[in-house]
């Protein structure tokens, strides 16, 4: 199966993804967030870093549970009419 490459604006939606986790972990570990969520800490460094900008859908919803965050937000807050940063208030309320 080849893969086809991505865009750059689904670049940038993983890139605030990712940033929009780091924010959300806080002082929280990496290791202790991901086993919150039953991931690896490599996924979730790979995730928080962009390395993995498409992650599945089931990473994604442990993530959001994990950190307490709605999907819906996470979506709003990845669109492309989000700001670049990707954190947003809604880690403000997290």
């Amino acid at each position: 199966m080849v893969r086809v490459p991505l865009s750059p604006e689904e670049r940038q939606r993983g890139e605030r993804f990712g940033a929009l986790l780091r924010a959300a972990r806080g002082e929280r570990s990496m290791v202790d967030v991901a086993a919150a969520a039953g991931v690896s800490a490599e996924t979730l460094r790979k995730i928080e870093t962009g390395r993995a900008p498409t992650p599945a859908f089931f990473t994604v919803a442990a993530l959001a549970h994990a950190l307490n965050l709605s999907l819906d937000d996470l979506a709003t807050a990845c669109s492309e009419d989000a700001p670049d940063e990707g954190t947003g208030d809604l880690v403000l309320s997290a």
